[in-house]
C-alpha cells in the first residue's frame, strides 16, 4: 500500500518561510498536468484565471467565469494529494460586494476543492479580503500588475517603477496583512522594492515577476513548457519547449495516416477464430433467409 504524503497546509507554508526554503507555486487548469506538478513535489498551485487565455485563446483573463473556475479547479483538486490549491478568484466575482465575495469564495472550497482563494488589489480591495476571511477563507492578495485591471494600471507592464507607485505597492501589502491574508502574491514589480515588501511583511510573500528576495516562486505552466506563444514576459523562463516536440509528433501521425501506416495490425482488435467462423455462419443463415 502505497503511504499518502502529507498535505502541505498554512502552518507548514509558514514553517518553510520559517527555515528558510523556497516554496515552489505553479499554475494548473487540468487534471493530467496537476497529477504531474503534485507528483515531482510543487508545493502551491494556483488554478489562475489565466485558464482563459492558456487554454481557450483569449486576450485577456476578463472572459474567465465562476462556473468555469470551480470546473477546472475541481479536477486539479480530483488529482492533487499534497500540493496546497489556490482557487484565482475571476473578474467581478467579488469586486460588487462583499456578499459576492464570500458566495463566490466559498464556491472555490466546497466545490472546487481550493484550500484557499486569491484575489487582485490592495487596498481598494481590503474590505473585500477581510469579509472572506472572516467568513473563514483563506485568501491570499494579489498586488503590482493585475491583470483584471489591466484599463486601470495602464496595460500589462511591470508595475511601482516611479517612487510614488511603490510606495503604494509597499503600503498595499501592509494592508492586505492587517485584514487577514495569509499571503501576498507580488506580479511585475521592481526586485528591490519586492524587498522593502519581504522585509516588513510577517506573512509569506510570493513572487511571479517580482524578483529572488521574495519567499517562493509562481510561474504559467503552459510558459515554462513553451506552449503559450501569444507573448512571452521578461520573468519567464522556459525550462522546456514541447511545441515543436507536440508540432512533429502530429506531423508524423498525419504522414502516416495518409500513407496508410498507421494503424498496422498490432494496433487493431481481433476476433479469435471460432468466433469469427460463428459470425461467418450467422451471416451466411442470414442472407439464405434473405432468399
Amino acid at each position: 500500500m502505497v503511504e499518502k504524503r502529507k498535505k502541505v497546509t498554512i502552518p507548514e507554508i509558514y514553517a518553510m518561510v520559517e527555515r528558510g526554503e523556497k516554496i515552489t507555486f505553479l499554475t494548473a487548469y487540468d487534471y493530467p498536468t496537476a497529477l504531474l506538478e503534485d507528483r515531482v513535489g510543487i508545493d502551491m498551485i494556483l488554478v489562475g484565471d489565466s485558464a482563459v487565455m492558456c487554454l481557450l485563446g483569449h486576450e485577456t483573463t476578463l472572459p474567465a467565469t465562476m462556473d468555469f473556475m470551480v470546473e477546472i479547479t475541481a479536477a486539479v483538486s480530483r488529482a492533487v494529494e499534497r500540493a496546497f490549491i489556490v482557487g484565482d478568484m475571476p473578474y467581478m466575482s467579488y469586486q460588487p460586494s462583499n456578499e459576492d465575495a464570500i458566495r463566490n469564495a466559498g464556491r472555490f472550497i466546497a466545490e472546487g476543492g481550493a484550500d484557499a482563494v486569491k484575489l487582485e488589489g490592495g487596498a481598494r480591495m481590503a474590505e473585500r479580503v477581510e469579509a472572506i476571511v472572516k467568513a473563514g477563507i483563506p485568501v491570499m492578495g494579489h498586488i503590482g500588475l493585475t491583470p483584471q485591471a489591466a484599463s486601470l494600471i495602464g496595460g500589462l507592464k511591470a508595475q511601482g517603477r516611479s517612487a510614488e507607485t511603490a510606495k503604494a505597492l509597499i503600503e498595499d501589502a501592509k494592508v492586505l496583512e492587517e485584514v487577514g491574508a495569509f499571503a501576498i502574491l507580488l506580479e511585475a514589480i521592481p526586485a528591490r522594492v519586492a524587498e522593502i515588501i519581504v522585509r516588513n511583511a510577517r506573512v509569506p510573500v510570493l513572487s511571479i515577476g517580482s524578483g529572488a528576495a521574495c519567499h517562493g516562486q509562481l510561474l504559467i505552466v503552459h510558459d515554462i513548457l513553451g506552449l503559450f506563444e501569444a507573448f512571452t514576459p521578461k520573468f519567464v523562463k522556459k525550462y522546456a519547449d514541447l511545441a515543436p516536440i507536440m508540432v512533429d509528433a502530429f506531423r508524423r501521425y498525419i504522414e502516416e495516416v495518409k500513407a496508410g501506416a498507421f494503424p498496422t495490425p498490432d494496433h487493431e482488435y481481433h476476433i479469435p477464430k471460432e468466433e469469427w467462423q460463428r459470425l461467418q455462419e450467422l451471416l451466411k443463415a442470414d442472407k439464405g433467409g434473405d432468399g
